[in-house]
């Protein structure tokens, strides 16, 4: 049964919309198993961007069904709206299919993420305010509200009044807001629950069902691995499992139908958002790192924080997901520095560290060892062949698959589609 996940080896933002693009066009379903819209993926065909938040980056193959899984939390107009624009640019959003198990992220999801940012003040986690772990929050307490309550008038109307029955008691008292109408929320709701109608099934058996007769499963990865709930750098983490394990969790499928988990790991590393960060520049090289790889978010804008690659971090990634491979991307950014850095360890505090400390406190006061690699000096934007790399680039792959203790199968050389190098 050929299933393959793809993820985010870092803190997200690793260039994963073109990485599951270029899987995509072999797959049968491409699966969002976790996460909400707080996840952008980029994806360049031609002088054709395409940003997804929620929809599988499948709908740009006519025989691949899109698939939004039980872990994922929906914004259903963020879902109709970027439906609405997959039509506009000629692709066919008949094809999403969206579990009746999914959670609904509601008004009060959202207003509460932003009110509890603006309390936390100087420690705000730096979430993206659009409702993602308030939704999760009410999943886990059991009195969220699933994609199939939408088409029962009764039970919808019911879970909505007993949310706002705490919400409309939390917000005035301790956020000094107004409360909420439940039959505002109820008419907007229902009306979206019109349209999304015709997506609607039960994605597991779905996917079962596909894998029995042999069809190709690719598991789309939101976010990264070290913003996973349980094994990111809490609590500057997302409220989910973007690892390797949460594919087979949040999409009911069990884990031996998985059999490939390749990991995406810029040649760099940056993050957006607070939290630690042991290889951030704060400096000329790290502005150039930004600019050059363009570095703002996808869904919110922001200007991402850029570093040296961090191999501890990224042998912590193997050890959470098991990868069979890695796909490196951004490759040709590091063709402007004369020196390449790669933290081959920390230190803190005079404690010498090779792995990743699994306590929060000496993550923050961690200082990067550091061995210094040649650069290349040369445009590789156009190179197609591993052989035809500059010797100091094959050179600099080949140490980070050795300290990594994982192949490195591909390696993108630029944003377009065709700007990638396969690794026999």
């Amino acid at each position: 049964m050929p299933a393959t996940v793809v993820l985010g080896a870092q803190w997200g933002d690793e260039g994963k919309g073109r990485v599951v693009d270029y899987f995509a066009e072999s797959a049968d379903f491409v699966v969002r198993y976790q996460g909400g819209n707080n996840a952008g993926h980029t994806i360049v065909v031609g002088d054709q961007r395409l940003a997804l938040s929620l929809i599988p980056s499948g709908i740009l193959y006519p025989n691949c069904t899109p698939v939004i899984a039980s872990g994922t939390v929906i914004d259903p107009k963020v879902l109709i709206d970027e439906m609405e624009m997959a039509a506009a640019k000629q692709l066919d959003p008949s094809r999403v299919r969206l579990s009746s198990n999914a959670h609904v992220i509601m008004p009060y999801h959202r207003k509460l993420d932003a009110a509890i940012e603006r309390y936390l003040g100087k420690n705000q986690i730096g979430t993206t305010k659009k409702g993602i772990g308030p939704a999760y929050t009410d999943k886990y307490a059991r009195f969220g509200i699933r994609v199939q309550d939408l088409f029962d008038a009764k039970i919808f109307r019911e879970k909505v009044e007993a949310a706002l029955e705490e919400k409309n008691k939390i917000l005035p008292r301790i956020y000094n807001m107004l409360p909420m109408e439940a039959d505002e929320i109820i008419d907007e709701y229902t009306r979206y629950a019109d349209r999304l109608r015709p997506h609607v099934t039960d994605t597991s058996l779905l996917l079962w069902n596909g894998l029995k007769a042999g069809k190709q499963v690719l598991f789309e990865g939101a976010q990264g691995t070290l913003l996973d709930v349980d094994h990111g750098t809490y609590p500057f983490v997302t409220s989910s499992n973007p690892t390797a394990g949460g594919a087979a969790v949040g999409s009911g499928i069990g884990p031996r139908a998985i059999d490939e988990i390749v990991g995406v790991a810029k040649a760099y590393i940056s993050r957006v958002g607070t939290g630690p960060f042991p290889t951030e520049l704060q400096d000329e090289t790290g502005d150039r790192m930004i600019e050059l790889g363009g570095e703002y978010g996808t869904v919110t804008g922001r200007r991402r924080r850029c570093g040296w690659l961090d191999l501890v971090a990224l042998r912590y990634a193997n050890r959470i997901n098991t990868f069979t491979k890695l796909f490196m991307t951004k490759l040709d950014i590091l063709s402007a520095f004369d020196t390449i850095k790669v933290a081959i360890a920390y230190t803190s505090r005079g404690i010498r560290y090779d792995d990743f400390p699994s306590q929060q406190s000496v993550l923050y006061h961690c200082e990067p060892v550091y061995e210094d690699l040649a650069g290349w000096n040369t445009d590789i934007t156009e190179v197609r062949s591993y052989d035809d790399l500059p010797k100091e680039a094959r050179a600099y792959i080949e140490y980070v698959q050795e300290a990594a203790d994982v192949p490195i199968g591909w390696v993108s050389v630029g944003p377009e589609r065709s700007q990638l190098i396969e690794i026999q």
